[in-house]
């Protein structure tokens, strides 16, 4: 029961941001750019577990993961701006963001830190 109330209230918000950018762009992305998934995450998990080491684990990973995927939201507009279609400016965002992830591992780990 407490997954489906996960997956509606999640959901929710997702559909609820779509939704709004229809309309107002900004005001869609302005919901979209809020930290939802994030703190829905962490209250799921702090129900679930009420594991403080786990959490600050979560926390940590989740503010390093969250740097290297925000040139996507730069090359995206870009990349459409100079003539590209969506679905391969997104596609090359994802890529970026993901070979963006891989370095920010490698460096963490080269600093002592494992994600």
């Amino acid at each position: 029961m407490f997954f489906l109330l996960k997956v509606m209230l999640s959901g929710l918000m997702i559909a609820l941001a779509s939704s709004v950018a229809k309309r107002y762009p900004a005001a869609g992305a302005l919901i979209a750019s809020l930290p939802l998934v994030s703190i829905f995450g962490m209250l799921w998990l702090w129900q679930e577990t009420h594991d403080a080491e786990r959490m600050q684990a979560h926390v940590f990973a989740t503010f390093w993961y969250v740097l290297p995927s925000l040139p996507m939201f730069l090359l995206i507009p870009w990349a459409m701006k100079h003539g590209m279609a969506f679905y391969p400016a997104l596609l090359g965002g994802c890529c970026l963001t993901f070979g963006l992830y891989m370095a920010t591992m490698g460096v963490l780990r080269w600093f002592g830190y494992s994600l």
